[in-house]
């Protein structure tokens, strides 16, 4: 070798690379390899590359879901020899998996064979089994060859290959995906085809959409083995962020057997839960005493349905026997969401909103390619037919033109150039036959022409309008949705979870207080015992500087406490989720809502709405708005939006209407206007409202009261003087006045705090910046006219100040 090179050996260039740099690069080069090429599927069809090249081959193969079945094997060699040269286990096990319907809520693939079982024994051999692609798996396909998607070469670029499939269906959430890649992983459930389509059409007609809104068209995952979800809080947060934690559980009955004993059925399972596994669990729990008084295990399945029978001892409780079996067993399991998908190329955790938003991108790119494809054809069509008519319209001139041509091309141009044809119509006159000459054959072309021009002037609006555009999206959605839709198998429940928790927690009335810096927690009312008028109170808290009180409301712990935003919208959360902190401020507002950036709660609301059919807001800018109370139903932590505000405008409260009452509002100033609540027709949710009270510059509504027989207006302002003034010393006026005095201030006083509609027999409790609470009788506060101040109700530190006020209601306590 040496002589060869001249006697010295040439290695070309040697370029030095540190170790440690090179295996980094080349360590990211497979991350990114698996991540991309393997591991997480596209959030526009749902599909891994495998899956998606085992769908294509399939087609090619032309084992659609009305043709014979072919040997699984010929679909592996298939997929492997032409798009993905791995092993051919992997490639079969992705299309048996394709085709379980316990794995796969609509199974892409139709098998005939032994393609496994829940209890998880393998497929049988490929040489054995056979398969087609389902009707719904077509689906996935259809239109690939109008040039809807992209096309690359596969791995030895003597093939092209999609890039992605034209995917009618939601694939990505209908069927979900598991995956682990380098770093990260993806573990998305799946969902109802029906629920799914519903909501991406609601989306389709409303450009604005809340995950509020869309969790009444989707409320939650919906598992090929069905089971029961427990509770929606998993299901919310996973979908406003992109992750979260679901209970599921198996669905399960009590039987009566022999000799007075009885029997726990376990007719469904969780997902991805392997039957034979849990049943050699409970064998263990019984063996190891873990799990009390089951006396016998049976699995009785079948081809009707999966039954697992244990018989439970006469001494034993089976509904004790079934709480031990969901905690210690997988009969209830933990689902992790993590909605990681390929989004431009790159992993991304969607939320719910951005992957139907995703999947809707796609749906409108392929029908955009597609009818532009249409449109090209259906012109091309159209030039041709249209040469055609005109020859038939001149065909002796044209008959003259080819018989006095030597050849085809002499005849061609003379089509042209004489008769004024294109180079395309002159060659399909030339291919035309002597059956085209009939009447019947000429009305025929007629026909055709009339359809090609009504179909160039639909593709054509197609295009150009987005809105007809997104009804050509809707109307694939609902056919898709009208063919395969079926109903859900899992159970979402409400109550189940929620009220064995509070079957432990005794209800109780509780004061919840959100200091300025957002921070949220609950202390119980009985702490604060009733106190005379003028008294100091008891420390409720020891806020820093920066956390002084800022909203307070009496609830209970069994009840969901309504939590209003600067930006119009509302949450719910149930009294006992607060935290109940023996020292510190409690949790982050935002732990329990998502709040958007400056976005504030001003705010809390018990949500016992009883008799009520209004809310009626107020803005400090005093915006008012009446709504009906329906709007409120069905709120949970993902939030609603209830009043479009001005900028700069907040809500400042919040009451409950019957419809026929008077309000009276009140601003920090002591103005107060009386105003019949017809004034205000009821208004939907996104509507802003009309002007309640006429306000002087720089001041704000603090107050908002119904009108009531047997109460009276209690104003308190910051430095705790207040009073009691009846009704009705404030005549009704029309909306939008300035209002009459309500209280004397100034600047031994402060300004008022707000006002509250309070009986005889109420209590108030008062609460400082500094977490000093005061809890005192409603009749211990003197009634007083319209210019008095009042006296001293509770008395405050030097520099402390009176915060916010809430009322507890008599007639409550004695429910209660």
């Amino acid at each position: 070798m040496s002589e060869l090179l001249g006697g010295r050996l040439d290695f070309g260039t040697v370029v030095p690379l540190p170790l440690e740099e090179e295996i980094k690069h080349s360590y990211l080069d497979y991350a990114m390899s698996v991540i991309v090429g393997r591991a997480l599927p596209d959030a526009r069809d749902g599909l891994k590359p495998v899956q998606r090249r085992v769908l294509y081959a399939m087609l090619e193969l032309g084992l659609r879901h009305n043709q014979a079945y072919k040997k699984s094997a010929r679909v592996v060699g298939e997929t492997m020899g032409k798009y993905h040269p791995h092993s051919d286990s992997a490639i079969y096990d992705t299309m048996a998996r394709l085709a379980q319907d316990f794995s796969m809520r609509y199974p892409l693939v139709d098998g005939q064979g032994n393609f496994g079982s829940i209890d998880g024994d393998p497929p049988a051999a490929m040489r054995y089994t056979e398969a087609r692609l389902s009707a719904l798996g077509e689906e996935m396909l259809e239109n690939i060859d109008e040039e809807t998607v992209d096309w690359g070469p596969n791995f030895d670029d003597s093939l092209k290959e999609p890039l992605v499939l034209p995917s009618r269906i939601p694939n990505l959430l209908v069927n979900g995906s598991t995956g682990i890649a380098v770093g990260m992983a993806t573990n998305i459930p799946p969902h109802n085809l029906t629920e799914v389509a519903d909501a991406l059409c609601y989306m389709l007609d409303h450009e604005d959409v809340e995950l509020g809104e869309l969790l009444h068209f989707l409320p939650g995952p919906d598992f090929p083995t069905g089971g029961e979800i427990l509770g929606r809080d998993g299901i919310v947060e996973a979908y406003r962020t992109g992750r979260g934690r679901i209970s599921v559980r198996g669905k399960t009955h009590v039987e009566d057997v022999k000799r007075g004993k009885k029997a726990i059925v376990i007719t469904e399972i969780p997902y991805m839960v392997n039957k034979t596994n849990l049943i050699e669990a409970i064998v263990r729990g019984v063996q190891e005493k873990h799990l009390d008084g089951i006396t016998d295990i049976r699995d009785e399945s079948d081809r009707r349905g999966l039954r697992i029978v244990l018989e439970v001892n006469r001494d034993m409780d089976s509904q004790v026997a079934l709480r031990q079996l969901y905690s210690r067993t997988q009969l209830q399991t933990t689902y992790g969401v993590i909605n990681l998908a390929l989004v431009d190329g790159q992993p991304r955790e969607l939320p719910l909103l951005e992957m139907l938003k995703v999947f809707l991108s796609h749906r409108r790119n392929v029908v955009r390619r597609r009818t532009a494809y249409r449109l090209r054809k259906a012109e091309a069509r159209a030039h041709i037919v249209e040469g055609l008519l005109k020859a038939l319209d001149i065909i002796e001139e044209v008959i003259a033109v080819v018989r006095g041509s030597k050849d085809p091309n002499e005849a061609r141009q003379g089509l042209t150039d004489r008769l004024g044809f294109s180079e395309p119509q002159a060659q399909a006159i030339l291919d035309m036959r002597l059956q085209r000459l009939t009447g019947l054959e000429r009305h025929k072309l007629e026909e055709e022409y009339a359809q090609l021009l009504g179909d160039i002037e639909m593709y054509r609006s197609i295009l150009a309008n987005p809105k007809v555009l997104d009804g050509v999206v809707k109307e694939e959605i609902e056919d898709v949705k009208a063919r395969f839709g079926n109903p859900r198998r899992t159970e979402i429940l409400d109550a189940m979870e929620d009220v064995s928790m509070e079957d432990l927690i005794p209800e109780k009335e509780i004061v919840v207080v959100l200091s300025r810096d957002n921070y949220l927690r609950r202390m119980m009312l009985e702490e604060y015992r009733l106190q005379n008028r003028g008294g100091k109170g008891v420390k409720g808290a020891t806020p820093k500087e920066e956390d002084e009180i800022s909203l307070v409301t009496v609830t209970t712990t069994h009840r969901d406490l309504f939590l209003f935003t600067t930006k119009g919208r509302v949450f719910a959360i149930r009294g006992h989720m607060i935290p109940q902190p023996r020292s510190g401020k409690g949790k982050p507002v935002s732990s329990f809502i998502s709040l958007e950036e400056d976005e504030k709660v001003v705010a809390l609301r018990d949500s016992r709405l009883s008799g009520a059919r209004f809310v009626f807001f107020i803005t400090r800018q005093g915006v008012a708005k009446r709504m009906p109370v329906t709007e409120l139903e069905n709120i949970t932590r993902a939030g609603r939006r209830v009043l479009s505000l001005d900028s700069g405008d907040a809500i400042a409260r919040v009451r409950c209407t019957s419809g026929e009452e008077d309000l009276l509002f009140v601003t920090a100033s002591g103005q107060a206007l009386r105003v019949p609540e017809n004034e205000f027709r009821p208004l939907g949710r996104q509507a802003r409202g009309v002007r309640g009270i006429r306000l002087d510059e720089g001041d704000v509504v603090v107050g908002c009261d119904v009108v009531q027989a047997g109460t009276d207006l209690l104003l308190i302002n910051e430095k705790g003087l207040g009073k009691r003034t009846p009704f009705e010393e404030f005549t009704p006026h029309h909306r939008g006045g300035g209002g009459v005095r309500a209280m004397r201030l100034g600047a031994k006083t402060g300004l008022l705090v707000g006002s509250w509609g309070a009986a005889e027999k109420d209590e108030i409790l008062l609460i400082s910046n500094r977490g000093r609470m005061v809890r005192l009788a409603a009749e211990d506060i003197p009634i007083l006219s319209r210019e008095a101040t009042g006296p001293i109700v509770v008395r405050l530190d030097e520099g402390d100040e009176v915060a916010d006020a809430s009322i507890i209601r008599a007639e409550e306590e004695e429910e209660e």
